[in-house]
């Protein structure tokens, strides 16, 4: 799945986003900081994944299954 996240702007940021996909038990994470967007696999709570983004910091605008 596609997840865009707003308020990313560096390694760092990315970094942080991916680390709290793989703390929900994503198989993997990759962030493309360009597009904004972070792709998931292994996921598919919407709610858990939005929440673990917030609390890193930064707000999912959308999840593209």
């Amino acid at each position: 799945m596609t997840v865009h996240v707003e308020g990313m702007h560096c390694m760092h940021c990315a970094a942080k986003v991916e680390k709290a996909m793989m703390e929900l038990g994503a198989k993997s994470a990759k962030v493309d900081l360009d597009k904004k967007i972070c792709q998931v696999e292994g996921l598919s709570d919407e709610a858990a994944i939005r929440d673990a983004v917030k609390q890193k910091g930064f707000e999912v605008v959308a999840i593209d299954a």
